[in-house]
């Protein structure tokens, strides 16, 4: 694969003529001739995760559907497919988006398949279905846009068209569609937080909030309040089938929805937690009720946060930080499993994650103290970056109103990225056709299309009807799509 596939672009510079290994794999088993080509885009993550999709996941329902061949494709930077020999920032200038679609271009375009070197099964001779979920997902939708004349269609899956610097709005979803009674706690426990933290601002009273939690050691008060947040983010992670589901949500909403007491030996602090959320002001009807539910916060973070710093043996002050910047400065082959992706959406992408906007007449659900300054700090100590994620170079090609025809929209109902996807809550109705599918999977969150099981370990209920319903359509869809493909191969009319 080229390494730069823009050598008039000076962002790019010193340009190289050279190339690297992109790695990919590829299932043949259901190829019948004049089958297409299902690309699956790995993402930001190594392409050995996305494998057993090509098994029992969508893409081995197309392939089997359509007679085609499987293929899950790594992204540049990912995995095995390393472009230069470190990650440094000079290193890391051809990562970025449009040099990922393009490799995605190429591969369709110069591809040999192992034992089919007899077929020419390149673009424009051979039809390729592109597929993606989230990262990958706005991916494929700008490869269906930018190369129609290599791509014949694309199932943009969780999409995030839209890219957005400062994305409060990821845990709009867990407001809306999380738990009350978890939501109402983790809205009460912020208030208290934020009201000691912010407005109070006593060091005194400051240290006994830590004190309670066990984390009087952590200094900076915003690494005290992000590092107590992580319960809420697990939203995400869920999936329909539980071999693929984290149950860190779950967890997390059944510590702070009781009211039971579910640590005894936290029992002793009872009078000083009820003392702390008296004086941080909360609005919650019942503080009793509540001080058993922050006990209850309290033991399931001394289990998950303080356990993991005990289990690296790390101190909790540097175990928390944000402002390591020793830790940013590596840039050797090992920091591949965190650095590419901070590039990327340090460099074009955003979403920053933030309490701090939060409209004023709203609670939110992890402190204001975890603002711009504290989510950027990483751009700037790994990258030197100090201006904004240039955004507008993503969202001119996408969008939320973002629409091309045989291109597939599935999102889910509860999808923390929903508010960057066109399936964004507010938006106009857009109706679903088989040119421009646009499906909305009932309760689903992340790419729940995306995985599958195999036929006998289906029974009533799973996978959920919904996932059924959307991974037949996908069937359905591109069937009529490699229809046109016909026909279009016959009459020469039309990408």
């Amino acid at each position: 694969m080229p390494i730069d596939h823009f050598h008039n672009d000076s962002i790019y510079e010193p340009h190289s003529s050279d190339t690297f290994g992109l790695r990919y794999w590829f299932d043949a088993s259901h190829y019948r001739e004049g089958g297409p080509v299902i690309v699956l885009q790995g993402g930001e993550t190594d392409g050995k995760e996305r494998l057993p999709f090509l098994q029992k996941g969508i893409v081995a329902k197309l392939a089997e559907a359509t007679g085609g061949i499987g293929v899950v494709l790594e992204h540049r930077y990912y995995g095995a497919s390393m472009v230069l020999s470190n990650f440094s920032t000079s290193s890391l200038r051809f990562l970025s988006t449009e040099q990922a679609v393009a490799d995605m271009a190429y591969f369709a375009q110069n591809v040999v398949f192992d034992g089919l070197e007899h077929l020419n099964l390149t673009a424009p001779n051979t039809a390729y279905i592109a597929y993606g979920g989230s990262y990958a997902g706005a991916m494929v939708a700008f490869l269906r846009k930018l190369y129609p004349q290599v791509y014949w269609g694309a199932i943009a899956s969780s999409a995030v068209t839209l890219a957005k610097y400062d994305y409060w709005e990821y845990l709009e979803a867990a407001r809306l569609f999380g738990p009350k009674e978890c939501i109402n706690a983790t809205q009460a426990f912020t208030q208290v937080i934020d009201s000691i933290l912010v407005e109070k601002a006593d060091p005194d009273l400051v240290l006994r909030l830590k004190s309670v939690f066990g984390l009087q050691d952590v200094r900076r008060s915003d690494d005290f309040a992000n590092a107590i947040s992580y319960g809420i983010f697990g939203l995400q992670d869920l999936n329909w089938d539980p071999a693929e589901s984290l149950p860190t949500f779950n967890e997390y909403c059944g510590n702070v929805s009781s009211t039971e007491l579910l640590y005894p030996s936290l029992a002793p602090l009872t009078k000083e937690v009820g003392e702390l959320i008296t004086r941080g002001g909360s609005s919650y009807v019942n503080n009793r009720a509540l001080t058993s539910q922050m006990l209850n916060f309290i033991g399931y973070n001394n289990i998950t946060v303080i356990g993991s710093c005990l289990r690296h043996n790390m101190t909790l002050d540097d175990c928390l930080t944000n402002f390591d910047t020793k830790f940013y400065q590596r840039d050797g082959m090992y920091t591949g499993r965190w650095r590419p992706w901070p590039y990327q959406f340090c460099t074009e992408w955003g979403y920053l994650i933030t309490g701090s906007r939060v409209p004023s007449d709203q609670l939110p659900l992890i402190s204001r103290t975890v603002d711009l300054d504290y989510t950027s700090f990483a751009c700037k100590a790994a990258f030197n970056i100090t201006r904004e994620s240039n955004v507008d170079k993503i969202n001119k090609l996408g969008g939320l109103g973002f629409r091309y025809p045989r291109l597939a929209f599935i999102d889910g109902e509860r999808d923390p990225w929903r508010a960057v996807t066109p399936h964004a809550i507010g938006l106009p109705e857009r109706e679903s056709t088989i040119d421009e599918p646009f499906i909305l999977i009932k309760d689903g969150v992340h790419h729940w299309d995306e995985n599958g099981v195999f036929p006998h370990e289906t029974k009533p209920g799973f996978p959920p009807e919904s996932v059924v319903e959307a991974q037949k359509a996908q069937v359905d869809f591109v069937r009529a799509w490699m229809e046109q493909w016909k026909t279009w191969r016959t009459q020469g009319t039309g990408q």
